[in-house]
């Protein structure tokens, strides 16, 4: 949980931008613990009332009134329908996407909202970080030089299912929007074609993987749940790299469609 110790030191951030983003990114890790904890609530309330306590006696040991007893117990019926084996959500994950699916103001809200689920994301960092070798590999620099990070967390009916980290070289993005601390009005794709940027290819590489202990405490995940890491590079048309995009899905969470490649993709 949301420690107070770790809202205390969020409220001692000078820079008004940088305390907006670490609140925020405090809020959007801990959502889906709090998410499950109300459903632990409702299990033992459940629980509770199969024992043989009334609605009042339950209000009593939770300090409640019985009204809310009964809305708890509502919800908890609705859990009751659901698979016991089925996934808590599951969404399409394209590849690669589509071109117009790519080029709109966000492709995980576009190609989200169509599946059935209430899409919703947050940023949890923008600012320069050492780049990790195979980064580094595809933007053409040294392992370990600073690169911008644009840091994503996904949620699909508040449940967090991906995380998605954008990496540009810092003499790219100097002096556009990329380098501003919130989501890019209009989309990626429009910063680059004010830039004149344009497409060339792109390679796109799928690894299934075991997460790493940060991934299982952001993205929420049971024991042994494993992610798939989609990392796919950009280049310009005279190849020179453009944009390398580290997305990391729940695995439990996600289904991939494979589509033909089409040829008017863009970055």
């Amino acid at each position: 949980m949301v420690n107070g110790h770790a809202v205390s030191e969020v409220g001692h951030i000078q820079d008004p931008q940088q305390r907006a983003r670490a609140a925020n990114r405090l809020l959007a890790e801990h959502q889906a613990l709090l998410n499950e904890l109300a459903r632990l609530r409702r299990q033992a309330i459940s629980d509770l009332r199969r024992s043989g306590l009334t609605q009042a006696q339950v209000a009593q040991v939770l300090g409640v009134s019985p009204g809310r007893v009964s809305q708890v117990e509502h919800a908890a019926a609705q859990d009751d329908q659901q698979p016991a084996s089925a996934p808590a959500v599951l969404v399409e994950r394209a590849i690669p996407t589509t071109p117009s699916v790519r080029g709109s103001r966000s492709l995980y809200l576009t190609e989200t909202e169509r599946q059935g689920v209430v899409p919703t994301r947050t940023m949890l960092y923008v600012g320069p970080e050492p780049a990790a070798p195979e980064v580094a590999k595809r933007l053409g620099i040294n392992p370990g030089a600073s690169v911008l990070a644009r840091r994503k967390l996904f949620f699909a009916n508040d449940i967090p299912i991906r995380i998605a980290t954008s990496y540009f070289t810092l003499s790219f993005t100097d002096g556009t929007a990329l380098a501003d601390p919130d989501f890019v009005e209009g989309g990626f794709q429009v910063v680059f074609d004010r830039m004149g940027v344009r497409f060339g290819h792109a390679t796109e590489t799928l690894t299934a993987r075991m997460p790493s202990k940060e991934e299982v405490r952001i993205l929420q995940l049971d024991k042994g749940v494993p992610v798939v890491e989609v990392l796919r590079s950009s280049y310009d048309v005279d190849g020179r790299p453009v944009h390398t995009l580290e997305t990391i899905c729940a695995a439990d969470r996600h289904v991939f469609v494979i589509n033909q490649m089409p040829d008017d993709i863009v970055f």
